[in-house]
């Protein structure tokens, strides 16, 4: 069904196909197809060891083997073969079930029950727990590649955390911080989502055509259907949806699309921090050999992963937040607005997971230019206006800091301004030679303490 990459629309499937391949294996359109069969299968055996239905008996271990073995061996040709029949049934998942009976008829032992395929479900209680199993796949390589990301943003903290800089607010010189810090505020923000995501449960249906176990109760009313299939949804190691419509109402997509955005949104603020920081040169990125930068400027490195992330991130979370608002929302018992948009979800999650990648990489080829760091601080003299000014209101000098407004703001400022304004002061000795013995690199409170914490 693969196409050669360069005849493909998406880029996921085409340029970035290498990087994304995980992610493809999992929300392909071969990879739908085949967990409609994994979960219709694992129904049929489900049923057969429910001692109420008699018509049905427990199937034989060999016969679960054969089974179980149609969803192992699951090949293009089969998924071929159910595109086939999709194109007669116009129905995805009537499809399949065709697919599983031709399977049935080729094993003696199974063809007498191969109306037991799809017997009290709906296509939509097959859907949604396919679609969840994938879910819960990709939730657990986005976990992985963002922990990786992660693990990388903290040994940054720790690496840096004594390489004192001056911070810019609003662009301008501001109150200085360490590089380590910087990276541990975006740490410390992903690893809380990182939880969140990870503590967020996958759910799924099995309840039949409205939701309310019709067809289960009047086929075989003498079983309790609620009980019954959640046990076979939690078999799946899915989490039950017990009050639905036709539908599983895809809260948990919404609220696991709402978490990534929100991972993504921080990461497009990491990027441009990162970008920020290599055009000050406070970053050096590694020359490699071969690599251009610029097809007329050669002495260019570009910050091309950054910028590579920045975009993919904000490409991700336009689909994460639409497939937020769109699949919450379905009319009256069900409509099939929500099929397509769904198709889409392996998009988001592989634009998401290719910034990750390319962010990891990003952070691979910097070394941090010292010398110009050091360079921007040294002289940086204007910030302490602030301790000064504090110090001064501490002491209860009148209008200490329109004071220090007047002194610094717009000037050029050094040791020698600075000294003869703290010496002009009505304060303790002892607050003088403090202040006197401040020097712009000094002036970092907690940075590297902060950096050396247990988080």
């Amino acid at each position: 069904m693969k196409k050669d990459d360069l005849l493909s629309i998406s880029p996921l499937d085409g340029r970035y196909s290498d990087a994304c391949k995980d992610i493809s294996d999992v929300f392909s359109e071969y990879s739908l197809i085949k967990h409609r069969v994994f979960v219709e299968i694992k129904w049929f055996i489900f049923l057969s060891k429910i001692d109420k239905i008699k018509g049905l008996p427990k199937v034989k271990a060999k016969d679960e083997k054969f089974l179980l073995n149609i969803y192992d061996s699951f090949s293009l040709s089969d998924a071929k073969l159910v595109k086939k029949l999709e194109s007669t049934t116009k129905h995805d998942v009537k499809a399949v079930e065709y697919f599983l009976k031709l399977k049935f008829d080729a094993k003696p032992g199974l063809k007498k029950y191969k109306e037991y395929i799809h017997i009290c479900c709906t296509s939509e209680d097959i859907n949604n727990l396919s679609y969840a199993l994938m879910v819960k796949t990709g939730q657990g390589l986005i976990l992985n590649k963002l922990s990786n990301l992660n693990a990388l943003i903290k040994k940054y903290t720790k690496k840096y955390s004594k390489n004192i800089m001056l911070s810019h607010t609003h662009g301008q010189p501001a109150t200085p911080t360490s590089m380590g810090k910087e990276f541990l505020n975006f740490y410390a923000r992903l690893t809380l989502l990182q939880k969140k995501i990870k503590d967020l449960s996958v759910m799924g249906k099995f309840n039949g055509a409205t939701g309310n176990y019709s067809a289960h109760s009047i086929t075989f009313p003498n079983i309790n259907w609620p009980a019954i299939n959640k046990k076979f949804i939690n078999s799946l190691g899915i989490e039950e949806n017990k009050y639905t419509t036709q539908i599983e109402p895809h809260d948990y997509i919404c609220e696991m699309s709402n978490n990534i955005a929100h991972v993504n949104s921080i990461l497009i603020g990491f990027s441009q921090d990162m970008w920020s920081y290599i055009s000050k040169n406070y970053f050096i990125q590694k020359n490699i050999a071969g690599e251009i930068g610029s097809s007329t400027m050669p002495h260019k490195i570009n910050p091309i992963n950054f910028e590579n992330a920045e975009g993919n991130l904000g490409l991700a979370n336009s689909i994460l937040r639409f497939l937020s608002e769109k699949l919450t929302i379905s009319r009256l018992q069900r409509d099939l607005s929500d099929s397509t948009v769904l198709r889409n979800i392996g998009i988001s999650f592989g634009y998401s997971y290719l910034a990750y990648e390319n962010l990891m990489t990003g952070l691979h080829k910097l070394s941090i230019n010292s010398k110009k760091i050091n360079d921007d601080i040294v002289d940086a003299w204007e910030i302490l206006a602030e301790p000064i000014q504090m110090v001064a209101r501490k002491y209860h000098i009148s209008n200490s800091y329109e004071l220090l407004k007047k002194a610094t703001r717009g000037k050029k400022v050094n040791k020698e301004v600075i000294h003869k304004l703290i010496m002009s002061l009505k304060i303790p000795e002892n607050e003088k030679k403090l202040l006197l013995s401040l020097t712009p690199k000094k002036y970092i409170g907690y940075a590297i303490k902060l950096c050396n914490e247990k988080y």
